[in-house]
C-alpha cells in the first residue's frame, strides 16, 4: 500500500513508515470563517473566527461519538482518539478511515472488529476537555501498567527551544483565536508536529494518531500544549508514552498525582525564561548559565533606577 501524505496542515519531519497502514482519506476543510462584527462605536468589521464543525465517528457502522473539532486533521484526529479510548490496540487492527464532510462523519473499518464494544462504550467520564470531552470505562484503570523511559532527561535550553518555537508558530490562534494548540517535538526541540483544534484533547488525540501512523516512539518526545494538564492530558500523554508534558497553563491536582505516580515532568506555565517544574525534577537537566546574561541585565536595571547614595560626610 502507498504511503498516503500527512494532511497539509500539519508539520512533520521525516520517520520510518511502518509495514501497514490503513486506507485513509485525505478530508480537506475550512480552517477560519468570516463573519461581520460590530463594535462600541457601530463600526462594521470582518472577523475570522475558527471554524466548528461535528464529526460522527462510526465504527464497523456503528456510532460511536461525534466529535467537536476544527477539522484540520480529521483521520488522524479518529485514530487518535480510538487509541486514547482503548478501544483499538493496534494499527494493524484498521482496515480504512474515510471522513465524509457532506455528512460531517467517518466510517472506520476494523479487521475483526472491536470486542465487547457495546460493554466497553457504555460508561462514560465527562471530562474538562474543552467542549466537554469523555473517555470511555475507567479513566484510571491503566495507569498503574504504564511505564516510563526511566532514561529520559531534558534539557533546559531545549525546553527555552520549545517555548519559542512555539511563540513563532504560524497558528490558526493567531488569526481567528479560540482554539488550542498541542505540539510534539523531540529530544533536542526540532518540532515534529503541530496540531490546532477547538478542544486540547482533540488535538492531543490528532498527534497521537500521527505517532501511530509513523511508528513512531514517543519515550525521548517532549509534548506541548496551550491548555491545563489535567489528568485526562497527563494519562493520554502517558499512553503515547511521553515522560514531558509541557504548557503556558497550569495543572490540576488530580493531573499532578498521576504525573507523579508516572515519573512523568510537568512543567508549567511555561512563557519566555520562566517555567514551574511540578513533578519528575531528576529529568530535568537545568543549565544555570543561561539565565546568567538575563541576572545580570536585571541587575543592571535595578541599579541604574535606584537613587543615588548620599555622599559620606
Amino acid at each position: 500500500m502507498n504511503r498516503i501524505d500527512l494532511p497539509p496542515v500539519m508539520t512533520s519531519a521525516a520517520h520510518a513508515v511502518p509495514g501497514r497502514r490503513p486506507l485513509l482519506s485525505q478530508a480537506s476543510a475550512t480552517l477560519t470563517h468570516q463573519v461581520v462584527s460590530v463594535d462600541e462605536r457601530g463600526r462594521h468589521t470582518a472577523l475570522d473566527i475558527p471554524a466548528e464543525r461535528p464529526l460522527t465517528v462510526y465504527v464497523d457502522k456503528r456510532e460511536l461519538v461525534t466529535l467537536m473539532t476544527l477539522g484540520g486533521a480529521p483521520e488522524a484526529l479518529t485514530l487518535g482518539w480510538l487509541r486514547n479510548q482503548r478501544l483499538v490496540r493496534s494499527l494493524d487492527e484498521v482496515v480504512s478511515v474515510q471522513v465524509d464532510w457532506s455528512v460531517d462523519a467517518v466510517a472506520v473499518v476494523t479487521r475483526d472488529g472491536i470486542r465487547d464494544v457495546e460493554e466497553r462504550t457504555a460508561r462514560k467520564v465527562v471530562t474538562t476537555g474543552c467542549g466537554q470531552g469523555s473517555v470511555f470505562g475507567g479513566l484510571m484503570d491503566e495507569v498503574d501498567r504504564i511505564a516510563l523511559s526511566p532514561d529520559a532527561r531534558l534539557r533546559q535550553s531545549v525546553v527555552y527551544r520549545i517555548v519559542e518555537a512555539i511563540r513563532s508558530q504560524q497558528s490558526v490562534y493567531k488569526q481567528a483565536g479560540s482554539v488550542h494548540g498541542c505540539a510534539l517535538f523531540d529530544a533536542d526541540g526540532e518540532l515534529l508536529w503541530f496540531v490546532e483544534d477547538v478542544g486540547r484533547h482533540n488535538a492531543v488525540d490528532a498527534i497521537a494518531g500521527l505517532m501511530w501512523l509513523e511508528g513512531m516512539s514517543g519515550a525521548d518526545k517532549v509534548f506541548y500544549t496551550t491548555g491545563r494538564l489535567t489528568s485526562e492530558m497527563v494519562i493520554k500523554g502517558a499512553q503515547m508514552g511521553i515522560p514531558f508534558l509541557l504548557s503556558r497553563s497550569g495543572t490540576t491536582q488530580m493531573g499532578h498525582e498521576v504525573a507523579r505516580q508516572l515519573g512523568m515532568s510537568l512543567l508549567a506555565r511555561c512563557s519566555g525564561r520562566h517555567f514551574l517544574l511540578l513533578s519528575g525534577t531528576e529529568r530535568l537537566v537545568f543549565e544555570p548559565e543561561l539565565l546568567a546574561a538575563v541576572d545580570a541585565e536585571y541587575a543592571a536595571r535595578a541599579a541604574a533606577s535606584s537613587p543615588a547614595a548620599p555622599l559620606a560626610p
